[in-house]
């Protein structure tokens, strides 16, 4: 990633975001599939979970990175 030039960084970054979201879209049928709470999932479901929501970390992480690069900065100051 590091040896990217400014536009390619633009587009991983925004691959990145559709996949967070689209992630986090799965997440939130599973849980809404569960009565919309965690307690009440099969082990498969929960393990899916856990899986998903690993991957949603990594990916925002690898975003956190790219914006460095690119000096994004979603502070309200």
């Amino acid at each position: 990633m590091s040896k990217m030039n400014p536009l390619e960084l633009v587009q991983t970054y925004r691959e990145m975001v559709l996949l967070y979201e689209a992630l986090d879209e799965k997440i939130d049928h599973l849980i809404m599939s569960n009565n919309g709470t965690m307690e009440k999932m099969s082990s498969a479901d929960l393990e899916q979970y856990r899986e998903w929501a690993r991957q949603r970390s990594e990916v925002l992480n690898d975003m956190r990175i790219l914006e460095q690069q690119l000096n994004i900065d979603d502070r309200d100051d």
